[in-house]
């Protein structure tokens, strides 16, 4: 059975988030705290973007408390690029111990609840949990180059190009993160790349109806539930499969894939997808709306496509997971 977390002592300190132009054209904009025109970030490749990318997004968060990289005790992150590149270089020269992850595009919820058990456990008093991704580099490595002009399907996704990061620590604020649970893997058998909403969505009930059962929480407790990339496609699948068992779901009942894009407007097909997706959502959006008391719980489901261009090429099925964290506004410091 999986096990939820509690969390008695873990803050949000600071986020921030940075993001491409497509992402700037969408209707979120303005939560964003950085937004580059230059899908390359001043660099000559798309890796090395997603890394300056990642880069800026870690010293933005830090100078916005004006802290050095003495004064942060670890960095939980990752990316979609082969063993994690875009993070790992793009951390690297803050000397900071490190803690790579890949959990596909659940790696924002895996790298907060990574980062708030160390501080539970006393091991640290102040971590990073970031998460990025960029378009280019994802089509260029799970699909095809740019420069090859492939026609995309109604149900693909169009991944986020951006890096969202929060710095989780012990002193009060605002923000508290209340609670965590670790996904487990759900197989739907789904081997179409270009369909990850749908491989996904059985994923996302399943942890969504675990963590309700775990935590004796009812949808009613929260004012947005939130997963974190289905896009338009998996979302509807999702709430399908889970019908009517969560009483009061419906009213609250969003995705990070949909909210981040204009999906009539803009030409991103079935939504959002990408580690950045729920990462920069998460940080500039809801985040914002809990600090302004606008709304005061928020649960993230951070989903998650396993898989990789190898496993897809030998025909192999592509699994979902999804992980949960618990946002609560902290009224005694807001």
């Amino acid at each position: 059975m999986n096990k939820l977390i509690k969390f008695d002592n873990v803050y949000v300190e600071e986020r921030a988030s940075v993001v491409g132009k497509t992402e700037k054209a969408g209707p979120l904009s303005a939560y964003f705290d950085m937004c580059e025109e230059d899908e390359y970030f001043g660099t000559d490749t798309w890796e090395k973007a997603e890394s300056e990318m990642t880069h800026r997004c870690l010293n933005l968060l830090m100078s916005k408390k004006k802290l050095k990289s003495d004064d942060i005790d670890l960095i939980c992150g990752g990316d979609l690029l082969n063993q994690c590149v875009a993070s790992s270089f793009g951390v690297k020269e803050s000397g900071v111990p490190y803690l790579g992850l890949y959990g596909a595009c659940s790696t924002f919820a895996e790298g907060v609840i990574c980062a708030s058990t160390f501080i539970k456990a006393g091991a640290i008093n102040r971590g990073i949990a970031h998460a990025s991704s960029h378009f280019c580099s994802a089509e260029k490595q799970y699909r095809f180059p740019l420069e090859y002009g492939g026609q995309r399907t109604p149900t693909s996704q169009n991944t986020v190009t951006g890096c969202g990061s929060l710095l989780l620590s012990t002193a009060p604020s605002p923000i508290r993160v209340k609670d965590g649970m670790v996904g487990r893997i759900v197989d739907a058998g789904i081997t179409d790349v270009n369909n990850m909403g749908a491989a996904m969505a059985k994923a996302a009930a399943d942890s969504l109806t675990e963590y309700f059962a775990l935590s004796d929480k009812k949808a009613s407790d929260f004012d947005i539930i939130a997963t974190g990339d289905l896009g338009r496609e998996g979302f509807e699948i999702c709430c399908e499969l889970l019908g009517d068992s969560i009483v009061g779901l419906k009213d609250k009942f969003t995705d990070c894939g949909m909210l981040i894009f204009d999906l009539e407007g803009q030409d991103v097909h079935a939504g959002g997808s990408g580690c950045g997706c729920s990462a920069v959502v998460t940080a500039g959006y809801f985040l914002n709306k809990l600090y302004m008391g606008e709304i005061n719980n928020l649960l993230l489901l951070s989903t998650g496509a396993l898989m990789n261009p190898t496993t897809v090429f030998q025909g192999q099925s592509i699994s979902g997971i999804a992980h949960a964290v618990h946002f609560e506004r902290n009224s005694v410091y807001a």
